[in-house]
């Protein structure tokens, strides 16, 4: 590889973000070629292909065969990926007591007061 295409290649995370909004604009399962081309950007197939292998393999996309091809989809949204990392890493801990107290003591003023009114309408509505 030489130096000029070490400079273009952008981080793998990114590729992946990338990839996810893609299909999410799609608002339908794609292949890979389809995913490809989505990206507008000189990739090989296989390279997308396997993002969306590894990204089916740790649940953020499902996969179908509507015909010859694989077809990939997001089974949730940006909101919905963050707040599964979030439970994740939740779940990982064994004092999520402080955990929870930790974080919302970082929260801003505004995040504070939305996630205390969300509170609220899950004990209105439960």
């Amino acid at each position: 590889m030489v130096n000029g295409d070490r400079e273009a290649r952008r981080p793998h995370g990114e590729l992946v973000a990338e990839v996810l909004e893609v299909l999410w604009a799609a608002g339908g399962p794609l292949t890979a070629q389809q995913v490809k081309e989505g990206l507008g950007r000189p990739l090989a197939r296989t390279t997308v292909a396997t993002i969306l292998a590894r990204l089916h393999e740790n649940g953020t996309l499902s996969r179908s065969r509507p015909g010859r091809a694989l077809a990939y989809a997001p089974v949730a949204d940006a909101a919905g990926l963050a707040a599964g990392r979030m439970r994740r890493e939740l779940e990982k801990e064994p004092d999520r007591d402080l955990v929870l107290k930790r974080f919302v003591s970082s929260l801003s003023a505004q995040d504070e007061e939305a996630l205390r009114q969300l509170l609220r309408e899950a004990e209105g509505g439960a």
